[in-house]
This record gives C-alpha cells, structure tokens and sequence, in this order.
C-alpha cells in the first residue's frame, strides 16, 4: 500500500492526543480502545512516530478517531441544533438522565454527537447504523470505553455496566438509534438499568425513529414502552412543522453554517437560495448538500 505521509501520521496523533484529554481512565484503558498498548501510547505522547505501528494500524487509528485523510477546515457553528443537543447532552450527563431526539435528515445532529464526544469527559459515542445487533452494538461499547470487548458476551456486557458506574458523570450517546434490531434496543434497556443514577444515555435518531418508537408502543411491543419511560416520555426536535416555518428555519439553519465556512462571503445568498429550494413535498435540502456547495466553490 501507499506510505502515509508525516503530516497525516501527525494529524492522527494529535487527534489521539486531544481525545485523551477527555477520559479520566488510565493510559493502558484509553489506548485499548485503539488498539494500542499503553507503551505505544507512551512513545507516541513522547513524540515518535515512525516506525511505531503499521500503516494498518494508522489508518485504523484515523478511522476511530474520524481523521479526515483530506485535511479540510470545518467550522463549527453553534446552531439551534448543536444549542439544542448540548443542552441536552450536558443536561443528561450532570444528571444521569435519559433523553431522545429525534429530527429532521440533514440538520447537523450527528455532527453535533461527534463533536461533543471528543469535548466532553467520559462520553461515548456510538453509530447504531454500523453495529445493528446486539453482540456488535454491546460489544463496539465495550470496545469504546477501552475495556475487553472479545471475551465471553456476558462478562463483556457486565463488565460495561460496572465500568460505567465507576466514572465520573459518564454519558452514552447512541447516533442513528433507530437502526437497531429489536435485542439490541433492548439491551440498551438493559444497560439503562444498571447503571441508573450513574450514567446519562441519550438517543438520536431521524423521523423514522419516532416512528418506530411510536408503532412499537401502539403494538404493545414489548421493551418500546419501557425505553420510551426510561427516555423521558418525550422527544427533543427542533424543525417545525409549519411550511413557513420550516423554510425560515432552514435558511436560517445553512446561512449559519454556510457563512462561517465559506471563503467568497459574497457567494453566501446563492449557495443558500440553492439549498433552501424544495421539492414538491415541500422538503428542503439539508446542511449535506450545503456542505457539498462549499467544498466545490471553495475549491
């Protein structure tokens, strides 16, 4: 394969670096979950580089950490989704709480997650879109939070609940919550279990969580209700439903983003009017396609 350059390399390593200063587990702890040992980790908090892990092993590490192999600068803008969201996240963090939100495509919640993630102390991130089941799901937790998550399921899921009671205020965000399976989403019933009173959980999801959230509890299907009242009995959303409404909120929403990311300023209204244009249901395009906008005029 192709040899990484330095600067990549570097990138990675000072997004680890940066990520470390949000766990107060051990060095040992927080390297596992990159698969590293705590002596690698040493070298690396000491400034080596090369010649210290594969360039597998690199990429795997930019991939956990979400190192864009292009380097773009992204800013990130304090919108009424990312306001929202925090609140909410540092509300059910403080408080060992439970929230769901559930919104619109496209408005910057998973951005959001991500974010917070690597900016808040003990908060895990997981995308139920890539770990649907519940030995993938239990298992990329465990994984997470750097403990063994190749063991015997049971010890690995007790071992979760244990850990999360230990740490101080940890909190667990669950993106694209609506893409899992049934014993998955009940296994996050199960983990709200153990560790009430300790840990802060908070789903996210688009509308098509609320929808089945709602068709479950409607059908009586068991575990819907009984995550429904863990979760607060109510979502978070932000885009309103009104046709007006919507379509200020959107422009609002991607003139935001747009002008804090885009170099010709002068630029700014064509690329929203172009985003803000919607189709015959009255959808309008998301931060995605404003996103796609700014890279190609800032090219």
């Amino acid at each position: 394969m192709q040899k990484l350059t330095p600067q990549f390399k570097e990138r990675i390593a000072q997004a680890l670096l940066a990520r470390r200063e949000n766990y107060t587990t051990t060095d040992g702890k927080f390297a596992a979950q990159f698969g590293l040992t705590a002596a690698i980790f040493s070298r690396l908090k000491n400034g080596e580089r090369e010649r210290l892990i594969s360039e597998d092993e690199w990429l795997n590490l930019g991939r956990l950490l979400d190192v864009s192999p292009r380097e773009k600068n992204w800013n990130t803008v304090e919108t009424v989704v990312f306001k929202t969201i925090k609140e909410d996240v540092e509300f059910c963090q403080k408080y060992a709480k439970s929230r769901i939100c559930v919104d619109e495509c496209g408005i910057g919640k998973t951005h959001t997650a991500k974010y917070l993630s690597k900016k808040l102390k003990n908060c895990f991130y997981i995308d139920a879109s890539q770990t649907k089941t519940k030995q993938l799901f239990v298992r990329d937790l465990a994984k997470s939070m750097g403990l063994n998550h190749n063991g015997r399921y049971i010890d690995v899921f007790e071992n979760i609940k244990y850990y999360l009671i230990t740490l101080p205020n940890p909190i667990v965000i669950v993106d694209e919550a609506g893409k899992l399976n049934k014993d998955a989403f009940e296994e996050i019933q199960a983990l709200w279990n153990g560790t009430e009173g300790f840990c802060g959980w908070y789903l996210m999801g688009a509308n098509g969580f609320r929808r089945k959230l709602v068709a479950g509890i409607a059908r009586d299907k068991e575990g819907f209700a009984e995550i429904f009242s863990r979760f607060s009995e109510k979502f978070t959303t932000t885009v309103p439903i009104g046709k007006y409404e919507r379509q200020e909120y959107y422009r609002t929403l991607i003139t935001q983003v747009i002008g804090a990311n885009i170099r010709d300023k002068s630029k700014l209204d064509v690329i929203v009017n172009k985003c803000i244009t919607s189709d015959k249901k009255g959808n309008v395009s998301g931060l995605r396609r404003a996103e796609s906008l700014i890279i190609l005029h800032n090219a």
